[in-house]
């Protein structure tokens, strides 16, 4: 991975990324996404049912990490604010909506600084993670009705 903070940056950079894929992998194809400086992981549990509807159950902080894997996770993220939530909540229910997603489910994002939010992955969620997320949702995300 390389990193790039200018357009000169990003020309070195990227034709180095080329020759290290192409030398690693045989070939020489590589993608670009947005740089996040210090991002949170912050995750969504959702829940769908085989009519369409979905709802949220409130948010968990997932940035503490070693070797990209978990170490802590914090209900509720202590950064976010009721107008964020609402935001990211949303958008986790209507990505579960648009794939008709049916049952227990998790959406990770990925929370930049600025308040910028982006999608990292859906995942089907485990036994033991329906279990957390039950006891460290919100009262206020546990009331809310099917839409």
């Amino acid at each position: 991975m390389r990193v790039a903070r200018d357009p000169d940056d990003f020309a070195r950079s990227f034709q180095l990324a080329r020759s290290e894929a192409l030398s690693a992998f045989g070939n020489g194809d590589v993608y670009v996404e947005k740089f996040l400086e210090r991002p949170r992981h912050v995750e969504f549990q959702v829940l769908g049912d085989s009519q369409g509807k979905v709802i949220h159950l409130g948010e968990r902080d997932c940035s503490v990490q070693r070797r990209h894997q978990k170490l802590i996770e914090e209900a509720p993220c202590p950064v976010m604010t009721p107008e964020l939530r609402e935001r990211m909540g949303e958008a986790a229910v209507r990505g579960a909506q648009a794939i008709n997603y049916v049952g227990a489910g998790t959406v990770e994002m990925l929370l930049d600084t600025d308040g910028s939010f982006y999608c990292a992955v859906p995942r089907p969620s485990t036994t033991w993670a329906r279990a957390r997320s039950r006891c460290c949702s919100t009262p206020t995300a546990r009331s809310t009705s099917w839409r």
